[in-house]
């Protein structure tokens, strides 16, 4: 007892330190919410929240089970689409762009300049991307499509190459010693070691997207981003209902899925 009251004692006092933190951040919300201004709040607010919840909860049945071009089941499999091929590209790029960035495998510079080419795609945001591509392709589902696979490629490839700075170089040198030949090593030294991160990380990708090419519809990107903002801008609560309705059962489903399979990957 009598030495853990000496520890105890002998421990540093942070009240000071903790006591600035707590200040700072304080002072840094207070200055923060001086970018909250209700002024320009429009009049007829309230009115319209009132409107939108009605219109979600009555939807207009007709578009949501559709099964035309503009109904809500095709639009949202074309959301799909677009997120799961732009996933599958992005990932695709990013596995050699992953080794590159790797210092453990590649030499330092090299490593250097492919982290400094990712941190340059990765800076641009979504959204910038889909204007971008807009104006090259044209509106529709193509430029969603690129814009889903460039905003991949950023992040995948970071998560990529950090589980590549964790590989168990033992294994390898193991493999070497049995006189296993390159393709051999890769095989059974590497792919193992990284195909359920990969895996898992592009799942987890693929689930962002998907909110994502939801999002660039309102910019023309394809998808069911874009008859939600025309609904909006007619005021056409009940189908806007309809196709939040879809939204959140698809956002629930693949989440649901999702998370299973990424659980699955990591317990192995």
């Amino acid at each position: 007892m009598d030495k853990i009251e000496k520890k105890y004692r002998e421990e540093p006092n942070n009240k000071l330190y903790i006591f600035t933190i707590v200040v700072t951040l304080l002072a840094i919300l207070i200055w923060s919410s001086s970018v909250v201004n209700f002024d320009n709040s429009a009049g007829d607010g309230l009115s319209i929240a009132k409107n939108i919840f009605k219109g979600i909860l009555n939807p207009d049945k007709e578009l949501l089970f559709s099964l035309n071009s503009k109904g809500v089941i095709y639009l949202l499999l074309e959301t799909i689409a677009i997120a799961f091929l732009g996933t599958v590209i992005g990932a695709i790029i990013s596995i050699p762009l992953a080794f590159l960035a790797s210092s453990n495998i590649v030499p330092k510079q090299i490593a250097f300049l492919t982290k400094l080419l990712i941190m340059v795609i990765r800076t641009i945001p979504a959204i910038v991307y889909g204007l971008m591509f807009i104006r090259v392709t044209g509106p529709g589902p193509f430029a969603g499509l690129m814009t889903m696979s460039f905003t991949s490629i950023g992040m995948l490839t970071k998560l990529f190459s950090d589980t590549i700075l964790d590989l168990n170089k033992n294994i390898l040198e193991s493999l070497e010693a049995l006189g296993c030949t390159s393709f051999r090593k890769i095989r059974f030294g590497i792919l193992p070691q990284l195909s359920a991160n990969f895996i898992s990380t592009g799942i987890y990708r693929f689930d962002m997207n998907l909110r994502d090419a939801s999002v660039l519809g309102l910019v023309g990107a394809g998808g069911i981003g874009s008859p939600l903002m025309f609904a909006i801008n007619s005021y056409r609560w009940n189908q806007v209902g309809s196709i939040l309705i879809g939204l959140i059962v698809l956002v629930i489903i693949i989440e649901f899925f999702s998370t299973k399979i990424r659980r699955k990957l990591v317990r192995g």
